[in-house]
């Protein structure tokens, strides 16, 4: 058997010379340096996307919200106005780093629903407004899982947010699933 040899660490230190000068270097860029990994205009394209996709639910979500009905849609019809208010912030988020990436966010009603994941669903009846939201949150879970890893390492900002939105995704779940659990 081998002992175990001692690894040598490096030092961490930082070529501030070449930070200095890259900073300068492509300045109309903002937030966009030398040192980004990622396909810039494919995390676009794909976080538009996404953004199409949570206009997409924030407009079903509104939509059930006003049309719930029943004994029991008056407290169901309030959660899903706060869902779209969180899908908005979703999409908020979404846009804003398209912008920060040096896209433009896409809003175009035209395309909406071809771009999105999420299918936008108007149904009247409660318990399937509860199903429909729930497939569409399950879907965007899936799709935010996919994208966070693709993105990996090379955009940590982008898959920070994602994680972010990934999370309050998993919750809308939850909660739709117990609603359906309980009826």
């Amino acid at each position: 058997m081998q002992k175990n040899q001692s690894l040598q660490v490096t030092p961490f230190s930082l070529d501030i010379q070449s930070i200095r000068a890259n900073a300068r270097k492509h300045v109309e860029e903002g937030a966009q340096t030398a040192s980004y990994r990622g396909d810039v205009d494919e995390i676009i394209a794909l976080l538009n996307h996404s953004l199409a996709t949570e206009l997409v639910c924030v407009l079903r979500y509104k939509r059930h919200y006003f049309t719930a009905s029943g004994i029991h849609a008056q407290s169901i019809a309030n959660e899903f106005n706060i869902h779209a208010q969180e899908e908005l912030a979703h999409a908020d988020l979404i846009a804003e780093r398209i912008v920060q990436l040096g896209g433009e966010p896409d809003f175009s009603p035209d395309t909406l629903t071809k771009r999105s994941h999420a299918d936008y669903a108007a149904c009247l009846d409660l318990d399937e407004m509860i199903k429909e939201n729930l497939v569409a949150e399950r879907i965007a879970i899936d799709a935010y899982r996919a994208l966070i890893r693709h993105i990996g390492d090379d955009d940590p900002t982008t898959k920070r947010m994602l994680e972010h939105i990934l999370a309050q995704e998993e919750e809308h779940a939850d909660e739709l699933a117990d609603w359906i659990k309980a009826s």
